[in-house]
């Protein structure tokens, strides 16, 4: 059976603690970013957004921001820039 954003959506409603993603029609329960993992993610997050925001480049996001991809999976980067 092959799982869809709607299914993920509403899995999401209802364990709103709970990160995670749609990967080829299969729903993934991510385990929580360790200590090391998130600082470097924070890291990449600090270098980017005065770059991207001062020369007015796009949008830089954390974890929490989502992406439906063409191929309709969804992902949760750690850090995300988009034009």
């Amino acid at each position: 059976m092959s799982l869809t954003v709607q299914d993920l959506q509403q899995l999401q409603a209802e364990h709103p603690d709970w990160r995670m993603e749609l990967v080829d029609g299969e729903i993934i329960v991510m385990s929580p970013s360790g200590y090391e993992s998130d600082e470097i993610a924070s890291r990449m997050l600090g270098k980017m957004f005065p770059h991207v925001d001062s020369n007015r480049l796009g949008r830089v996001t954390g974890s929490s921001a989502g992406f439906i991809l063409p191929n309709s999976d969804t992902r949760a980067p750690d850090v995300s820039f988009v034009e």
